[in-house]
């Protein structure tokens, strides 16, 4: 019988092991549960989390696992070394909770990478350290003597703070024979304690009774508190005041205001008189803080709120109240009163900031976590249900889990668009009124580089005049980046390339901070009147990225150069020399100047001004062409010569100019050889010599020259046996044909002889020129239908007019000028002929100075490419060329086209008998040939 309750004792202490090993253990699905004694020193183990979670404490602390806590006093720490949950800061159970049964502290351990959100609930276990306390130590009472057996007297009972079995469990009184304690009460849960009187009470054997109450609890070991209790026996009023009801209860809402009734309390004496009146007030063990929030009135007993309510302080309060009569031997009752608090949604909801990750990079991805918060509601119900919103049109989103909400990114961010939110994040209860509170994240976006450097123009012209100074400025080449810090500086460079075989470096620097570039040296449009190159701009980011621009730079032409003037030239001691017939009439060609201009554009237009003469009116000069002309006849009496001074001037700003000196001699004769007035006596010792080189330059000449004619002879005998035709003329039997059907044959075989795709009209001729040639000219010669020369010599632009007649027709030619450059596209299209009726004789206005024969020993020449039948040979098929010209006046004369940017790569030609004693004038026909010439690669404009 005796090992029954040994087992029953075993299985409760087994019993209470497992259930404190379940207070440690995570129950599934919910918290983490521990339980820890209050008054635990610093550092006391409370239970292991890594062990619960089934992590390796290691792990723990790599990841971050920190406790957090809703209160503002933190009693509990996490050692991550061991994951150990360990007392930081001594707790005293009845501090934290009062009188509630059960006390919890709720914490939460957060876990990072990923972030892990666990709810920790930790149990604080009361301990006996605090002993049973009486309100009073001394309690006087008056009984009396006429009190029967059986009565009873309340005193108040003792309080102790610990709870459970640690608080009161039981009552001691001091022996005595009139008096007894009665705990039944005590035990159904009343604070009031019942002395009972045993026996009559004398007053004449005792008038003051002595007695001692002890309070003794149920801790290990226990601890007791006392009070004295002093009994006066009395010989009056017998009867206490009684309430209706001993226990009021009421409920009132915590938003209640002072003044606000609570209860009326009723109590009554059946005692008369003054033992029969009853005062109201608080019983003596009612607590000073509902003292502050509630009265009572000693006369109504109305109890009414005296202060501010707060549900979330407390929930319920207890009022005890006693009624006292007014007795000799005042006698009371007692009632308590308990008022339910209802809560009221009062509190606005709280948003607290657990964790904030910023900046967040622009290329994070979506769902990346950037705060962690949790909100919290001190009402109740659904005053306490909250929830969270930020504003829309965010890239961010909250997600919940319970009372905690992790703010995460949601699309793409753009440190571009914007480097930073401020996030209002709202939280609402489900109260009525419901009440909301913000909280504002400011959350920054870090920059990464993914934008190129861009260029404010697609591409960029800059014009800079030649003749520039090294290291002038030449424009400002300006890219921005849209990023920001190191990602958006931006430096300038040159890429690597070549110039007219030169790197770009030596034309052109830039700046690489700011973008100025500067000419590295001096340009000439001359020789280079364009160039780009191509700028790249880069970023510091990391990669770094960049972009390139190009940059087309353009010389501007400046008026650098002055006309140089070609023929005729004069020098410092000297003037040019031409001579004019004493005949010449009004309009006479004396010479024209032929001059060129390195600039273009404006600058190289030339104008023409006769800026001295000695004569003023007898000469003028063309503006455009400087061609010098008489403006009227010469008289009998002219001075022998005339001085003339030329400037040639071109239209840049400021203008530019060069002149010439002439000296025009009037002369009765125009020679071939016109006298040299520079040239000066020389001694009689050297004429000797100069004679002997003349004589062998005259024989080698003469032997070249017959050499020429004796194998153009046999080349034209040859074709002409080709077509049955002799070059014997009358000597070998052959009859001469008349030079009426020489032209008839020629034109029958017009058709045959034009080059096939001709687009131009027949009666113009192409001549490409190059150098300085920018003008189409149009030419004229004249020469017979029946000449077998294929030299012939140029004149002048729109040759006489009134050569009309029949067209001749001649065979594609080759014209070779004095660069040595073949201009096969030359093509005879049309010959103006002139009948034997209408001879004209060759203009003498076209004839140059020996200087100027002597100059164009190259002159151009005709090659004739096909067959062109001619008359009988003899003395008329005599013409002169520019290499064998005649002194003759009628003869064959060259002259270049004159005007701004024409060189002497152009010629005016025209063909005449070389003698009019030949008689060819008289028995030919005169013939005109108009050709064009333009440079090469041109396009040509023909016209009649």
């Amino acid at each position: 019988m005796a090992a029954a309750p040994r087992r029953s004792r075993g299985g409760a202490m087994v019993l209470g092991l497992l259930l404190l090993g379940l207070c440690a253990c995570r129950a599934a699905g919910g918290p983490l549960r521990y339980s820890v004694r209050e008054e635990l020193p610093h550092g006391a183990f409370v239970g292991s989390v890594a062990s619960d979670l089934g992590v390796d404490p290691r792990r723990l602390a790599a990841r971050g696992a920190r406790l957090t806590s809703g209160t503002g006093r933190q009693y509990l720490e996490l050692d991550l070394g061991r994951g150990a949950l360990l007392v930081r800061e001594r707790m005293d159970r009845e501090a934290l909770c009062e009188l509630s049964p059960t006390c919890f502290l709720s914490l939460e351990l957060v876990i990072e990478q990923p972030i892990e959100v666990h709810n920790v609930e930790v149990e604080v276990l009361d301990i006996n350290d605090n002993a049973p306390c009486f309100p009073r130590q001394d309690y006087r009472l008056e009984i009396s003597e006429s009190a029967m057996p059986g009565a009873r007297f309340h005193i108040e009972s003792a309080q102790d703070p610990d709870v459970g079995t640690n608080s009161v469990q039981s009552y001691q009184l001091s022996p005595s024979r009139h008096f007894a304690l009665d705990l039944k009460g005590f035990q159904s849960g009343s604070k009031l304690l019942d002395l009972v009187l045993q026996q009559p009470l004398d007053r004449e054997q005792s008038a003051l009774e002595q007695l001692v109450l002890t309070a003794v609890d149920g801790g290990d070991p226990p601890r007791s508190g006392t009070a004295q209790i002093s009994v006066r026996v009395v010989d009056t009023n017998d009867n206490p005041p009684t309430f209706d009801r001993s226990t009021y209860t009421v409920s009132l809402l915590e938003n209640a205001l002072p003044g606000t009734l609570v209860v009326k309390l009723n109590a009554s004496d059946p005692d008369e008189g003054s033992n029969g009146e009853v005062i109201y007030s608080f019983g003596s063990y009612t607590p000073q803080k509902v003292r502050q929030l509630f009265s009572v009135d000693p006369h109504s007993g109305e109890v009414r709120v005296n202060g501010t309510l707060d549900y979330e302080e407390a929930s319920s309060y207890e009022i005890y109240v006693q009624a006292a009569d007014q007795g000799p031997v005042s006698m009371a009752g007692h009632c308590k009163v308990l008022v339910n608090i209802v809560d009221a949604n009062d509190n606005a909801p709280e948003v607290v900031l657990t964790s904030l990750y910023s900046p967040v990079p622009e290329d994070a991805k979506a769902g990346t976590v950037v705060a962690l918060m949790s909100v919290t509601d001190q009402d109740s119900g659904l005053n306490k249900q909250v929830s969270l919103r930020i504003p829309p049109g965010l890239p961010f989103t909250l997600n919940s889990f319970k009372n905690s909400y992790t703010l995460v990114t949601q699309g793409n961010l753009d440190h571009e668009k914007a480097a930073a939110y401020n996030i209002t994040v709202t939280a609402t209860d489900s109260g009525n009124p419901p009440l909301s509170s913000q909280k504002v994240i400011h959350v920054e976006i870090s920059d990464i580089n993914d934008n190129p450097p861009r260029f404010e123009e697609p591409v960029y012209s800059v014009y800079i005049p030649e003749n520039n100074p090294l290291g002038a400025f030449m424009c400002t080449i300006k890219a921005t980046d849209p990023d920001a810090a190191e990602n958006a500086y931006v430096t300038y460079s040159l890429l690597d390339g070549e110039i007219e075989g030169l790197p770009v470096s030596s034309y052109v620097s830039i700046k690489s901070d700011n973008g100025d570039m500067y000419a590295v040296r001096s340009f000439d449009y001359e020789t280079l009147r364009e160039f780009q190159v191509v700028v790249q701009a880069q970023d510091a980011g990391i990669p770094s990225l960049s972009s390139t621009v190009t940059v087309h730079i353009y010389v501007v032409d400046e008026n650098d150069h002055a006309p140089q003037i070609l023929y005729p030239t004069s020098t410092n001691t000297s003037a040019a020399l031409e001579m004019i017939p004493r005949l010449a009439y009004a309009g006479y060609l004396v010479t024209k100047i032929i001059a060129i201009d390195g600039d273009s554009g404006q600058n190289a237009w030339l104008f023409f001004h006769l800026v001295q003469t000695s004569d003023p009116g007898l000469f003028r000069v063309e503006l455009h062409t400087g061609e010098i002309r008489t403006t009227r006849k010469l008289g009998e009496d002219s001075t022998p010569t005339f001085n003339l001074t030329v400037e040639v001037r071109d239209n840049g700003e400021p203008p530019m100019s060069s002149s010439v000196a002439i000296t025009v001699a009037v002369v009765d004769r125009v020679s071939k050889i016109i006298p040299d007035k520079r040239r000066h006596l020389k001694s009689p010792s050297n004429y000797s010599e100069i004679t002997i080189y003349l004589i062998i330059a005259l024989s080698a000449i003469s032997f070249v020259f017959l050499f020429t004619i004796i194998g153009l002879t046999v080349i034209k005998c040859y074709r002409y046996s080709l077509y049955g035709d002799s070059c014997c003329g009358g000597f070998c039997g052959v009859r001469e044909r008349s030079p009426a059907e020489l032209y008839k044959q020629a034109n029958n075989n017009i058709d045959a002889r034009l080059p096939h795709g001709l687009k131009v009209q027949p009666h113009f001729i192409e001549v490409r020129g190059n150098g300085s040639l920018t003008k189409t000219y149009c030419y004229k010669a004249c020469l017979t239908a029946g000449s077998g020369s294929d030299t012939f010599m140029f004149y002048n632009t729109c040759g006489p007019a009134g050569t009309t007649g029949p067209s001749a027709v001649m065979t594609e030619r080759h014209l070779t000028g004095q660069s040595g450059q073949s201009a096969q596209n030359l093509i005879i299209l049309k010959n103006d002929s002139i009948t034997p009726n209408e001879p004209k004789h060759p203009n003498p206005d076209w004839r140059y100075s020996a200087s100027l024969r002597a100059g164009m020993q190259s002159a151009v020449h005709m090659e004739e490419a096909g067959i062109l039948r001619g008359g009988p040979g003899g003395p008329d098929q005599q013409w002169p060329t520019v290499s064998s010209a005649t002194t003759e006046p009628e003869a064959g004369e060259v002259s270049p086209p004159v005007g701004a940017g024409v060189n002497s790569n152009s010629w005016t030609f025209k063909f005449g008998p070389g003698n009019p004693k030949q008689g060819g004038p008289e028995s030919k026909k005169q013939t005109q040939v108009s050709f064009l010439l333009r440079r090469k690669g041109e396009s040509s404009q023909y016209s009649q």
